[in-house]
């Protein structure tokens, strides 16, 4: 009988330590997730060095940013900002005349891209393009020269990080003869793949397109209808090695706001400004489908920029209007085309604005930096 009741109570003994096993270890992970930012708008905001407004931001996938700011008190400079703070670390440049300093984007591993339109009298007569290889040096190290002059404008950058390939769409601005350029470079090493002139009228008129790149294919991915409003647009892939272009009917409807592009999958996201749908292409296929953005009842709650996150294969969309909160909101979406969260409370706006609202992702850490009227702001997803 006295080993009987001993048995039992090693019994319970066992039992209880593991309870007591279970019991620690939901406490640790309760800890754990209370220590994890909550989704949506974070506490940490960018503010310009000297309080001008922002003419393009940019993170790498690391601990830093880059923005450029204008008309403060000084006429324009670039600045880079510790993500996890939003300190401004360093002043990289100051513009004391005439001019703006834009950051075109961070590209490859790591390497910011800022255009400096030098200015005489009322014109641009020179733009150079500045190099800081890496974002980190916090200080430009070399020039970019691509083969065009000032009349030509780059509109669109594909900010793909982590592949050395860029993709850039160029506005011809000049009077004679005009054609749009589309082209690869490897801006660290200042190469670049042939200067392509587009010809089809939905990319030579009108609203410039947006661009990606599919890095799989070393294929720009270009979306625009060709300047209607009431049209459908129109999806070019122009092959940066050779040249080749080629395209095919869109869905949607109306001017193309956003687009991304997930290289992996071949898969192209888009945002479109009178149906307020968000579109998702197979790109070997040639085919796509529309639905509402996050339930969006059209123009005024329509989409704008798009990025991609490649390591949780997602796509991030801004709306200036939210159709699920109030102010603003981040859609989260999957390849599927599945609205996977809604980020709310954020205030962006697409109006008036010199640089569009613009997501910027550091994907490692599931967060990023979005416009906002006190400077960029971060957030979580």
């Amino acid at each position: 009988m006295k080993d009987k009741n001993a048995f039992y109570r090693l019994l319970r003994c066992m039992a209880a330590a593991v309870v007591l096993t279970f019991s620690c270890l939901a406490a640790a992970q309760a800890s754990a997730a209370s220590l994890e930012p909550p989704i949506g708008p974070g506490n940490v905001v960018v503010h310009t060095k000297f309080g001008g407004g922002i003419f393009g931001f940019d993170i790498q996938n690391g601990s830093e940013g880059v923005l450029s700011e204008a008309q403060g008190s000084v006429p324009a400079a670039v600045e880079a900002f510790d993500q996890k703070t939003g300190k401004i670390i360093k002043v990289e440049h100051v513009t004391r005349g005439l001019g703006d300093d834009i950051t075109l984007g961070v590209v490859g591993a790591s390497v910011g891209l800022i255009e400096h339109e030098h200015v005489s009298i009322e014109f641009v007569d020179k733009r150079i393009y500045h190099v800081l290889d890496p974002l980190s040096a916090n200080k430009y190290t070399a020039l970019w020269t691509p083969a065009f002059d000032q009349n030509h404008i780059i509109m669109g950058v594909s900010r793909n990080q982590g592949t050395p390939t860029s993709a850039f769409f160029v506005f011809d601005n000049s009077l004679n003869n005009p054609h749009n350029l589309v082209f690869g470079s490897n801006v660290a090493a200042n190469t670049f793949g042939p200067l392509v002139k587009m010809t089809d009228v939905n990319f030579e008129f009108g609203i410039p397109p947006m661009i990606g790149l599919n890095t799989r294919t070393n294929t720009a991915v270009l979306a625009q209808d060709n300047g209607s409003p009431t049209s459908m647009p129109d999806i070019g892939l122009v092959n940066l090695t050779t040249g080749k272009f080629s395209h095919f009917t869109g869905v949607g409807l109306g001017f193309v706001n956003g687009m991304a592009v997930d290289s992996e999958d071949g898969i192209a996201c888009t945002t479109t400004e009178i149906d307020g749908d968000v579109q998702f292409y197979n790109l070997k296929k040639r085919t796509g489908f529309t639905e509402p953005l996050a339930g969006s009842n059209g123009q005024f709650q329509s989409g704008a920029d798009v990025e991609f996150d490649p390591i949780h294969q997602l796509f991030l969309i801004a709306q200036p209007n939210s159709s699920t909160g109030a102010g603003s909101s981040i859609q989260v979406y999957d390849l599927k085309g599945k609205l996977v969260e809604s980020l709310n409370g954020f205030n962006f706006s697409n109006t008036f604005s010199v640089i569009f609202v613009h997501i910027a992702l550091n994907p490692r850490l599931r967060s990023g930096f979005v416009d906002d009227p006190e400077g960029i702001r971060s957030f979580t997803y």
